[in-house]
């Protein structure tokens, strides 16, 4: 989908998530229970493109599939079908040093009976990035950059407030000098005013480190802030792809208007928020066809019966709709 040459590209990948039946469930079968295994479809023939230098954001709402898309990209889950490959190569399901993972809880994601220093300062050792007696000003360095004091670094995760513990995961990140960074959902945890300086520094962050960002959220404003490109997502599929203008402009696909039309404006003031109708189907059976269907307000037969395949609707512009031709 993008002109550049790709540095991290998805090709139909899916990933389905088994859990196999235990000693007493298959016993409960044999007994005549109603006990099966049971299979979530989290990601479903995935396509796209990420190119060196862009920032994509991947939005949609929880259970979509986002995060099992950012864990595949960096080598922590593998595919049941498809491929990724970093730089034309198949990563094949292996993590790369290239490409690290900022998690959602900066609490939960940094090891409570670790210090700072041995946080930040363990990958880069492990990966060779530096040597033991240039370790700790390494370690200072990577605090500096992400706007901690060098003091610090003798502390404990519980003894930082939310907004610092996601600079110190940030730091970890990029203190193996990755080229790609996946962000799942890094601010949501924070108070607004903290989203603010934690996103100001990941924008500074690429410009002086020429990184590479996928930017996954829930949060549309976030996104158009940050990113050049968004990727929509519904039940792990992707059903449109677009620059960030032209997609809050003009959205194509069903979904990704419903999702823009509960974004917060001032123009909007006194608007009763209405959600999007329906449930969310349950990734354990999703639903036959385009998997929006049963929430669509233009769904028609062909909806149910057949899954529209994203195509390019428009130079840059893609998306899976039926109502597009």
């Amino acid at each position: 989908m993008s002109a550049a040459p790709a540095l991290l590209e998805f090709r139909d990948v899916s990933k389905r998530f088994s859990k196999r039946l235990d000693a007493i469930e298959r016993l409960a079968r044999r007994l005549g229970a109603q006990v099966q295994e049971t299979t979530v479809h989290a990601v479903d023939r995935v396509s796209f493109a990420i190119a060196e230098g862009e920032v994509v954001g991947l939005v949609g709402e929880s259970g979509c599939g986002k995060s099992t898309l950012g864990r595949l990209g960096c080598g922590l889950h593998e595919p049941t079908e498809g491929e990724m490959r970093y730089r034309g190569t198949p990563l094949g399901g292996k993590p790369l040093r290239a490409v690290q993972m900022i998690f959602q809880d900066p609490f939960s994601s940094l090891n409570p009976r670790m210090r700072v220093e041995d946080i930040v300062g363990e990958a880069p050792l492990v990966h060779g990035v530096v040597g033991k007696a240039e370790l700790k000003g390494y370690v200072d360095e990577m605090l500096a950059k992400v706007g901690l004091d060098a003091s610090y670094r003798r502390r404990y995760p519980h003894q930082f407030s939310g907004g610092q513990r996601a600079r110190i995961g940030i730091a970890r990140a990029i203190a193996v000098k990755p080229e790609f960074l996946v962000c799942d959902e890094a601010v949501a945890a924070l108070d607004v005013s903290i989203q603010a300086q934690v996103l100001n520094l990941f924008m500074d962050l690429r410009e002086r480190l020429g990184l590479t960002y996928l930017f996954i959220s829930h949060d549309l404003g976030v996104v158009r802030h940050l990113s050049a490109r968004v990727v929509v997502m519904y039940l792990g599929r992707v059903v449109e792809s677009a620059p960030t203008d032209e997609l809050y402009a003009r959205p194509n696909h069903p979904y990704t208007q419903a999702l823009l039309a509960e974004v917060p404006r001032l123009d909007r003031k006194g608007r009763r928020f209405a959600p999007i109708k329906g449930e969310i189907p349950s990734p354990l059976a999703p639903p036959s066809g385009c998997h929006f269907h049963p929430r669509c307000p233009h769904a028609m037969r062909r909806c149910a019966e057949e899954s529209p395949v994203l195509r390019e609707i428009a130079p840059g512009r893609h998306a899976a709709c039926h109502l597009n031709g």
